[in-house]
């Protein structure tokens, strides 16, 4: 595994690095022909001085806080005190200075963490695939390292995964309404959490539809995830580390399994059959409620409708600045009457019984992240039909867990020059500390295989 946070951290306060100079190298990174189009805006100076602050209140002996003092970017969506806040849209190139940090931001802040750019997005963060007209698409820097195709990097929150699989940062905050934190992980071999939405503040965020918002991070490991999830929400950063075979998990065959590219499903039944082999019991169990998903998600259904609530006024004004693939999804909600979109309500609510109902007993299910490897960008420039299409498809799966309003979590599945695509585990509500636990022995057995070794056992008190 690459270095991540949590060995950065380690080394810090070894004495063997210095906030400082691995700063000075993530933002080395950041000028990189990898990361054009990550960036919105730069808090380089910023940056240096809280790095700065961490190696002097280390050289005075005191503890460094939680996140060192090293590079976090921030997506463009979250308020930054003294920055503007213009979720990658044309229509808000004039937003005022933030006044305060968001409290998501505020938090990572106060935990040492050195803020270090605004993060491009898919506009309003109102699409899986990552294309933003306005300030240049990121290209998606791990594969392209594969194949040297031009690939998307995945949205919404595409230049935060951008900037940590560039080496730009070792983590993004982002935000997750239908995927956006688990769609670009998955396609860049990175690390996607999203959490029981409740649990983390979004005051101080751009919102895309209330209901189904969450804020979370992508990072490089799951134990990155953990310690991200812990200065987000004060959640206990310690993973449950029981062995594989301690955990229930389960994979269900219908809807989540449907139309994969044929990749995809390759690497989804060698994932299950690595872990079966390092002792995971993994069940098949039917949701018979699922594919009633799909009538939750017509013509955009609850996202369209709450989308519509915050943007008519801004789009009746300044329509011709949005981009038109990310207005006339917005425009659906307007043919959403008050009445309809209570039925859509009181319909989720039903659905979410009958879902953790029929979940009950596991702890995690398994599905592929997303149904197709990450295609290539000028197919999808050229075609709107296409592009709906793509992003439908993209959205398929991680949008199931935000109508549950549950918690997933993705994780790298491929080897080493393999397209990534990812392995999501899943559960509903505030069964967090079970995901990224199962996630963490997952992850063990999936790397040991890569290296064509065995998973690390657990320790004997944890058996």
């Amino acid at each position: 595994m690459p270095i991540d946070l949590t060995e950065a951290l380690a080394s810090l306060r070894l004495g063997r690095q210095s906030a400082r100079a691995l700063l000075s190298d993530n933002l080395a990174h950041a000028d990189r022909p990898a990361c054009a189009h990550a960036f919105l805006r730069r808090f380089d100076d910023a940056a240096r001085a809280t790095a700065e602050a961490s190696d002097a209140a280390a050289a005075r002996g005191e503890a460094r806080l939680a996140l060192g003092g090293l590079a976090i970017s921030v997506k463009d969506l979250f308020d930054v005190a003294g920055q503007p806040t213009t979720a990658a849209s044309a229509a808000m190139d004039d937003a005022p200075l933030a006044v305060r940090d968001a409290p998501a931001v505020a938090r990572l802040r106060a935990a040492g963490a050195a803020l270090m750019a605004h993060t491009n997005l898919s506009e309003f963060a109102f699409s899986g695939v990552g294309i933003n007209p306005h300030h240049g698409t990121p290209r998606n820097p791990v594969t392209r390292a594969i194949d040297g195709l031009e690939r998307i990097p995945g949205g919404s929150t595409s230049g935060g995964a951008v900037s940590v699989s560039a080496g730009a940062a070792w983590a993004a905050l982002g935000s997750d309404t239908g995927g956006s934190l688990r769609i670009p992980a998955a396609l860049q071999g990175l690390v996607g959490f999203k959490s029981t939405a409740r649990l983390v503040p979004l005051e101080g965020c751009v919102p895309l539809a209330p209901s189904l918002d969450t804020a979370g991070a992508i990072t490089r490991s799951v134990r990155d995830a953990a310690l991200l999830h812990a200065v987000l929400s004060g959640a206990p950063a310690k993973l449950d580390e029981r062995p594989l075979s301690a955990w229930r998990l389960a994979i269900t065959p219908t809807f989540m399994q449907d139309e994969l590219e044929p990749a995809v499903a390759v690497l989804f039944e060698r994932a299950l059959a690595t872990l079966r082999a390092a002792g995971a019991r993994i069940e098949e169990r039917t949701l018979p409620a699922l594919p009633r998903v799909a009538e939750l998600q017509t013509q955009g259904g609850i996202t369209a409708s709450e989308a519509w609530a915050w943007h008519h006024a801004r789009l009746a004004e300044r329509g011709d600045r949005y981009d038109p693939r990310v207005a006339v999804r917005i425009r659906r909600g307007e043919a959403i009457l008050p009445e309809a979109y209570q039925a859509l309500l009181d319909a989720r609510r039903r659905w979410i019984v009958d879902m953790t109902a029929a979940m009950s007993g596991i702890d995690a299910f398994l599905s592929p992240t997303v149904p197709l490897q990450a295609p290539e960008i000028a197919p999808l420039l050229s075609s709107d039909d296409l592009f709906l299409a793509t992003n439908t498809r993209l959205l398929r799966n991680t949008a199931v867990v935000n109508l549950l309003d549950g918690c997933a979590i993705s994780i790298p599945c491929e080897h080493p020059g393999e397209l990534p695509v990812g392995l999501m585990l899943w559960a509903p509500a505030m069964h967090d500390r079970a995901v990224l636990g199962a996630a963490s022995r997952v992850e063990s057995a999936l790397q040991a295989a890569r290296r064509g070794t065995r998973a690390p056992a657990a320790a004997a008190g944890d058996r």
